[in-house]
């Protein structure tokens, strides 16, 4: 299994309605066939540390992550979601004891950054954002 959590704040301008929006637009790309599970909803950590609202989605395999990433809700979804965070951190886990595997997952993020160069433009854009690792934004 693998594990994708995302802990995100709003930007100041984005409205009631805006991030209305964004959560059911989470809710759906956490719906897709290759999502075991998922939580979307509010942060329950430390205040201090930034952030309001969580997204949280367990995946198989990295045959379901790759399904995942090109999944069309997912891509539409994030023409509606990256444009109104202030701030994104990811924090990725499993249990596959394979070495390779944060390599084999880097490798998917960056085939949908050479698919869809967008995606990574609307990433840049977010002040704050850890989500994909540093080298893999850099050619």
């Amino acid at each position: 299994m693998i594990v994708n959590l995302l802990r995100f704040t709003f930007k100041e301008s984005t409205t009631p309605e805006e991030r209305e929006e964004v959560l059911a637009a989470m809710r759906r790309t956490a719906d897709v066939e290759s999502v075991a599970f998922a939580v979307v909803g509010r942060d329950l950590g430390d205040p201090a540390e930034g952030y309001s609202h969580t997204y949280c989605v367990g995946i198989a395999d990295l045959a379901a992550l790759e399904r995942y990433m090109y999944d069309p809700v997912h891509l539409e979804g994030d023409f509606v979601i990256l444009p109104r965070l202030a701030r994104l951190s990811a924090v990725r886990f499993s249990d596959d004891p394979s070495p390779e595997l944060g390599a084999r997952i880097d490798a998917i993020a960056q085939g949908k950054l050479a698919a869809h160069p967008e995606w990574g433009e609307l990433l840049a854009a977010i002040p704050q954002s850890s989500v994909l690792r540093r080298d893999s934004t850099e050619s």
